[in-house]
């Protein structure tokens, strides 16, 4: 029986999960990554600290599970986006990553967002794309900027690593600012207006692509056969979609971790940057996805735990788990600034309606509200919504059965709880690994995981959310202002 391995580069460490041909997990191992903040705003990690982590898994995977490696047909990497590698001639690193979180150059991010950038990439450059941090690192470190001659996002460094091969899958690609998203192709205007050139590029593949195969040396140490393929793979999130079956027209899934993702597949590229969604190439080839993104979704959460000194959990359980229709209570969770559709770092957050009698309860569900309406902002973005006939929920938020009640029916939207499982990044690039090694139909990789349970909107219920969402917005105009004071 064959085997195949996803590799997901995250921040906080490197995850691997080996599967069987049935798609069965057999073996996970995970490896911790440090990121170092040198500065106000700045966030880094060292490419050999990524490197180092992959060793330590694959060495415990190789002392554990031995026939498992020995059996293995295919790799698919997965990783966080937007991060600057910049490398020399000889591929030696010459400073360490910057990251996605990293703000530092959100004045070149202005600079470069203009109708000319928004036309050819599909998106609002944000300062954590990869675009404005090279033009950052041309004006304020030119000595290294002029030996760079290779750029590549963080899983396509392990990606060098381990096959020798300079590549990069096209939705990694698109968070960059340099993709022609429409096109999947680089552009040359974008790379120009960074003092780039397509010679810095990597190549570009398709996520179910075999992108080159695992060094001979590699193999060798870890008990690994010969030729074993490395698929293009792809970023964090079209990683995630992959494990959860997103990856046809009408399916999406809602995300409910620290921040919240609404992820919906595309087979047109139909992009609406004005509106902070993002628009990307999904890692199947003739695929595109939008992604709407609010900064403090299960965050709002914690934040309100950390105040009222409760975990998190005895919090929501204070809330029951019926439906009801939203009170006077309102909760604006822009603790950190929002993402879509405002764009806005400056606006923060706030309870509207809080009278004499409000409750624990009255709070929490505010907070679940609060977080659904913003999502449902996300939802309104996209072009596509109407065509959405189902969310797949994932991420610690998706525990709480009344939160995912109230999620149903103010996006008026079924929402579907996998059964317990691992279908997050990792798995998504195993089964991109099984596409790449085997040829073998993505449809028929990427099903939708058994679920556990479905909540549908409740009708009785829908109008009351529809009105409350209309009051959540009609408060932002005020909140701006109040931020900007």
């Amino acid at each position: 029986m064959g085997h195949y391995l996803g590799l997901d580069l995250g921040t906080s460490s490197l995850k691997a999960l080996i599967v069987d041909e049935d798609q069965n997990p057999v073996a996970t191992a995970s490896a911790s990554l440090n990121v170092t903040r040198p500065a106000f705003g700045w966030s880094e990690q060292a490419p050999a600290d990524w490197i180092a982590a992959c060793e330590a898994v694959l060495a415990e995977l190789q002392s554990k599970h031995a026939a498992a490696m020995a059996s293995m047909r295919g790799i698919g990497l997965s990783g966080q986006m937007h991060g600057a590698t910049l490398l020399d001639g000889a591929d030696e690193v010459l400073r360490p990553c910057i990251l996605w979180n990293d703000t530092r150059s959100h004045e070149e991010a202005e600079e470069l967002d203009d109708e000319e950038a928004r036309a050819i990439t599909g998106n609002i450059v944000f300062p954590g794309f990869t675009a404005p941090k090279l033009l950052w690192v041309s004006r304020n470190e030119p000595r290294i900027f002029e030996r760079v001659r290779r750029v590549l996002l963080p899983k396509d460094y392990l990606r060098l690593w381990l096959t020798g091969e300079a590549a990069s899958d096209m939705s990694d690609a698109a968070g960059t600012a340099w993709l022609r998203t429409g096109e999947r192709r680089w552009s040359s205007t974008m790379l120009r207006r960074t003092k780039l050139s397509e010679a810095e590029m990597p190549r570009l593949v398709e996520g179910t692509e075999a992108s080159g195969t695992l060094r001979p040396e590699l193999a060798s140490r870890w008990g690994l056969p010969q030729g074993v393929v490395v698929a293009g793979g792809g970023g964090d999130n079209a990683a995630s979609a992959c494990g959860v079956g997103v990856t046809r027209p009408g399916t999406g899934f809602l995300s409910l971790g620290t921040s919240g993702v609404l992820f919906t597949a595309s087979a047109g590229y139909d992009p609406v940057p004005d509106t902070a969604l993002h628009t990307f190439c999904h890692a199947l080839p003739g695929l595109w996805h939008q992604m709407g993104v609010t900064l403090s979704a299960a965050g709002s959460l914690e934040w309100l735990s950390g105040v009222l000194a409760e975990k998190p959990g005895a919090l929501v359980a204070q809330a029951g788990d019926d439906l009801r229709a939203p009170g006077r209570l309102l909760f604006l969770p822009y603790l950190s600034g929002e993402r879509t559709p405002h764009n806005d770092a400056a606006v923060r957050g706030a309870f509207i309606g809080l009278q004499a009698d409000t409750s624990r309860a009255d709070m929490v569900r505010a907070v679940l509200e609060g977080v659904a309406f913003s999502i449902r902002d996300c939802l309104d973005a996209a072009p596509h919504a109407s065509w959405v006939r189902q969310l797949i929920a994932v991420g610690a938020g998706s525990r709480s059965e009344l939160w995912l009640k109230i999620m149903a029916s103010v996006l008026e939207t079924p929402v579907a709880l996998p059964a317990a499982g691992d279908f997050g990044a990792a798995f998504g690039a195993a089964r991109l690994g099984i596409c790449a090694a085997t040829g073998a139909d993505p449809d028929s990789v990427m099903t939708e995981p058994p679920i556990a349970a479905r909540y549908e909107p409740d009708e009785t219920m829908v109008e009351s959310f529809a009105r409350a969402h209309d009051r959540y917005r009609s408060l932002y105009p005020a909140l701006m202002a109040a931020g900007r004071a």
